[in-house]
């Protein structure tokens, strides 16, 4: 067979191929294709001299019509900030529970704030606040330094043994060399049992557990346990245990010691986004209680 064969039925010449019987034809290309392809290649062409297009070593060529998305995002981006400046000012100038009772504010920190809170918080503590293993629980309502509205803004505000030159410092020494193994094995049912949670109820160990707590732990925890927000010590008779609360957990946090870090918020959140995100902060805890 030859490409100058026609085919029988449509009579278009055909390209010497076939498959099975079925013989390919050489028909043109439609002309709506072509049409198609010369505006596109029209198209191009304008758009080179109308709009940015070609880059350059240093530039780029701006175009007749002098577009620039740059200008033009920055310029949105403006738009949407005064437009949203009149709450935002609120925000600055209004105490937190105020903001919470205000209804207007109110449902902007419930629009807002979790995506506030997902883009800066969730990765460590969790998509609804309830932290995990070294980071700490937003909703059971053990604050480390504090769950006032003050104390909140001023963690976000400065951190936690972060780089901000007023940032809170907190660590749990080690008592490795200090306390013998079996000491710390000690201690640790004693502490177990300030907040009901010890299987060991030898009365003679719990008392030797106590000495050894009011003798090493005590300064920063307190006698009775209850911890100090001034602090940053955790409260050891709630049930609440960042690390865990069972026996190898605290077996270690005592031989190892523990120092969390969480970061300033300052330069990355300003004034506004740390209020909303504190309003929304105790939205979470009072919704999980």
């Amino acid at each position: 067979m030859t490409v100058r064969d026609r085919d029988p039925l449509t009579g278009h010449q055909t390209t010497g191929h076939e498959w099975n019987g079925i013989t390919e034809l050489n028909t043109r290309v439609p002309i709506a294709i072509w049409w198609f392809i010369l505006v596109t290649h029209i198209y191009a062409v304008i758009a080179w001299f109308l709009l940015p297009a070609w880059p350059g070593i240093n530039d780029y060529t701006r175009g007749i019509l002098g577009i620039d998305q740059r200008a033009q995002v920055e310029q949105h981006v403006a738009e949407m900030r005064d437009a949203r400046a009149p709450w935002r000012n609120r925000m600055v100038d209004l105490p937190v529970e105020q903001i919470r009772a205000d209804p207007q504010l109110a449902r902007i920190v419930a629009e807002t704030g979790p995506a506030l809170f997902g883009d800066n918080c969730a990765a460590c503590h969790g998509t609804g606040g309830q932290g995990g293993p070294g980071y700490p629980s937003l909703v059971d309502g053990a604050w480390l330094w504090g769950g006032s509205p003050d104390a909140i803004m001023e963690t976000l505000r400065v951190g936690i043994n972060a780089d901000h030159p007023d940032t809170r410092y907190a660590q749990m020494l080690s008592f490795d060399g200090i306390l013998s193994r079996d000491e710390i094995r000690t201690v640790a049912n004693f502490v177990q049992s300030l907040s009901g949670i010890s299987a060991d109820s030898d009365p003679d160990r719990l008392a030797a557990g106590k000495t050894l707590f009011e003798d090493n732990c005590s300064s920063c925890h307190g006698e009775d346990g209850t911890g100090s927000t001034d602090l940053g010590a955790p409260n050891l008779t709630d049930g609440f245990w960042i690390y865990g609360g069972d026996d190898d957990a605290i077996f270690t946090t005592i031989l190892k010691g523990r120092q969390g870090w969480m970061p300033s918020w300052e330069s990355r959140l300003d004034e506004a986004d740390r209020t909303l995100l504190t309003a929304y902060l105790l939205e979470l805890k009072e919704a999980a209680q």
